[in-house]
Order: structure tokens, then sequence, then C-alpha cells
């Protein structure tokens, strides 16, 4: 298959709101040509970063919108944009391609529109963008509801975040302490070929200099290290862990923390992972036997503890929420296209739920360390506060590390271009059991 063809079928399921990139690219990849396969990835991934600007171009060319039929024929009209813009693929070969691939969707009318536009972007397109600039979106390429959101929540810093959404993400390692010290395995490296230093805020954390095959990282398939952003990295030693503990990971997926937890604490009692959808704690078991490590996995939804609590209490419990993960765009650009505002709330209300729903789950005198990869204060300060202010039990405790800013409740990172995600952290300790 033609790989602008795969693309715009992935980002046309996207369009359409019925699946994200991360669901719908790997069918789509798995029918091009292997060689074809970063390219294809690349089209799909970049397309939806810079989407926003892209499509306020395209409505500027088009005399009118596309029915929603249509969501292949658009996907396919922005892919050809996006080669325009920002790939060195030469433009007689982009425009000629992209209008070929009309033919494959069964939908031969589009081809001389196709032909049009992207001719028209060809001459125009520079000179029609510089005239937009002005519009926010088209200057951040980030949809309005959220570039107004990070402008009103952090006034400084909303264009450095849009940068760094922008920007494409380093790989970062975890070093895996059963193993090796980060120096150690830093050399490792040296002695491999591959340029790397050390994350400036995770003790294990190494960032590489150009992303790579983890295939070619010394000891991956022994477990020696793995791939996580240093910003996730943080959970381990802010939890404070040691031997005995029962520790709770809730909406565990897709692992990494539930494996560093292991890693930074050889000797906890017990590991309990949980995750919503029991698809999604495949992924999770397959981290745990390349690492050769061990943790219960139970598939359920956390707010029901009937289903699944023992009634043991926990010392330590990870809550890592579901979110907007609006700070995590730069390595899922399409959640551009998949977020709204009014999703927002209803993620802030799910939040409250689940620290309601697991607090009593906390033996007294233990942890629970809250996370998101949201960079919006609602998900994050606002839902603590509001906790606290409900729970008389609950106390909130200074989190040991200068990443990030200090929020009225936890320290919120920001995405940083060549370093960590957008996250946020908050750690409670519970000194009495809630009256009944």
């Amino acid at each position: 298959m033609n790989p602008r063809l795969a693309a715009a079928r992935a980002l046309a399921a996207v369009l359409s709101g019925k699946a994200s990139l991360n669901s719908s690219l790997p069918a789509q990849l798995d029918k091009v040509d292997e060689r074809d396969r970063g390219l294809t990835q690349d089209l799909a991934f970049g397309t939806a970063r810079w989407q926003p600007r892209l499509d306020l171009l395209a409505a500027q060319l088009l005399q009118k919108p596309f029915k929603a039929a249509d969501a292949d024929v658009q996907a396919l009209l922005l892919v050809g944009l996006y080669q325009l813009f920002y790939t060195r693929i030469p433009a007689h070969a982009a425009i000629g391609e992209t209008v070929g691939c009309a033919d494959k969707l069964k939908k031969p009318w589009a081809k001389a529109l196709l032909n049009a536009v992207l001719r028209r972007a060809q001459r125009e397109g520079q000179e029609l963008l510089a005239s937009m600039e002005r519009d926010p979106v088209v200057r951040t390429a980030h949809p309005r509801w959220l570039q107004k959101s990070l402008k009103a929540f952090w006034p400084e810093q909303w264009e450095a975040i849009c940068a760094a959404n922008n920007a494409h993400p380093p790989m970062i390692l975890r070093v895996n302490r059963r193993h090796h010290s980060r120096d150690a395995y830093l050399a490792l490296l040296a002695e491999a070929g591959i340029g790397a230093s050390a994350c400036q805020y995770s003790r294990d954390g190494i960032v590489l200099a150009e992303a790579c095959d983890v295939r070619g990282l010394p000891g991956f398939a022994e477990g020696w290290v793995s791939v996580q952003d240093e910003a996730a990295q943080l959970s381990a030693d802010l939890l404070e862990l040691a031997p005995g503990q029962r520790v709770l990971d809730a909406c565990c997926a897709p692992g990494g923390k539930t494996c560093h937890l292991l890693e930074a604490e050889a000797g906890l009692a017990q590991m309990v992972a949980i995750d919503l959808e029991a698809k999604r704690l495949t992924r999770v078991r397959e981290n745990l036997e390349r690492l050769q490590l061990d943790a219960e996995l139970i598939a359920c939804d956390a707010r029901d503890t009937a289903s699944w609590w023992d009634g043991k209490p926990f010392q330590r419990i990870l809550l890592d929420a579901p979110c907007s993960a609006t700070g995590v765009i730069r390595r899922h650009p399409d959640i551009k296209l998949t977020r709204q505002a009014e999703d927002i709330p209803a993620l802030a209300a799910l939040q409250g739920e689940l620290l309601d729903a697991l607090w009593p789950t906390l033996e007294v005198g233990g942890m629970l360390l809250y996370a998101t990869c949201s960079s919006l204060p609602t998900e994050n300060t606002e839902v603590i506060a509001a906790f606290l202010a409900r729970t008389p039990g609950a106390r909130e405790l200074d989190l040991a590390t200068e990443a990030g800013l200090r929020q009225p409740h936890g320290r919120q990172l920001l995405a940083q271009e060549g370093g960590h995600d957008g996250f946020y952290y908050a750690k409670l300790i519970k000194i009495a059991a809630s009256r009944g």
C-alpha cells in the first residue's frame, strides 16, 4: 500500500472520532512495505502534529468543507499539505503520489480537487500561512480551546509549552538498578558509540543524543534498560519505597512505572497492578517478563474496590490517573484532534472518584502519590485541593524534587524541548482513618 494512503486511512479514523493513532495506525502499517513504514509513521504523526495549522490552511484553499463521509479525502489532503510544508519530499512527488491515492479510496472525483488544491498550496501556501500568523491556532498549531487554556493557566510559559509540544521528543532511557548504575550504563553506551547524557532530575534517567532502535541498546533484551520519559521516572523515588511494603499501582498500563517500582525496591512484599482493560495488561505482562519482575495483575475498575481488593491495606499507592494527556502531546500529537474542552471537567470528576475509592485501601501512615501527564491545573492541583477539603484524614507532603513548578498543591512539570514531558505529582499521607 502507498504510505500516503496508509497514513490517510489511519488519520481518517482519528478525524472521524473512531480511534487514536495508536489504535488505527498499526493495522495500516501492516499493509505497507517494511521499507515504507518509517515514512508512513512520519506522515501520520507529522500531519497530526500540525493539523490545527494545516486544517485552517485547507479551509482557505477549499471552496467548501468536506462532508463527514469524506474524512478520508480530507485526511489525504492534510497528508499532502504536510509533505509540502514539513518534509523534504519533492513537491511533484508529494502532489502526484497523494492525488493518485484517490483511486484507492474509490473516489475518483477527488483527484481533480486534490490536484488543484495542492498545486495552489504549492504556489500560495507560504503567503497564506504568513497572512494567518496572527491567529494563535496557526502560530502554535494547537486547537483553540487548548491554546486558550494554556495561555490562561500559564501566561508566561504557554508559548514555550506549545513549542515543546510541537517538537520531536527525545528518547530517554531508564537504567535498571538491579543490573547497573547509571554511570556504568553510560559507559556501556559510550563503548557502543551511542551518544548519551544523564538526565537532570531522575537518578536512573539517560537521554540519548539521537533516537535508535532499542535492539541496538546494550542489554535491552536482558532487561538492563527500558525506554521511559524522565518525568515518569520520578515516581519511584517520590514514593519512598522500603522492604516489606505492599504497593498498589492503579491504572498501571503500559507498566513502565510498575516495573520501575520493582526495580527500585527489590524487597517489596507485593506489587498489585490494576488497569481497566485486560488487553492493556498484555503490554504490562510483556514488560515484566523482559525485566524478570513479578506483579499481581488485575483487570478491573479501580473505583470498584469490592471487586478486587482483599481488604489488606497498602503502605504505598501510585495513582497515575486517566487524564487529558496534554503533557505528552509531542509523543501523541493526535491528542490535538481527539481531546475536546468538555472532556476536562469529566476527567477531573473521574480523578476525584479514583482518589475517594482508593483512599480507604491505604493504611494509616501510608502514602499515595497522585500523578497525571496533564499540563492543566484543572486535573491536577485543583483535584488535590478538592480531595483534601473533603478528606479530613489526608495531609499533603512535600515532594523531594526540584523538577517543575511548585503549585498550591503538588508540582507541575511542563514539557521541555530536549527534556522531560509535561507531568504532575502530589504526595498525600493518611494521618487517620476516614470516619464512617
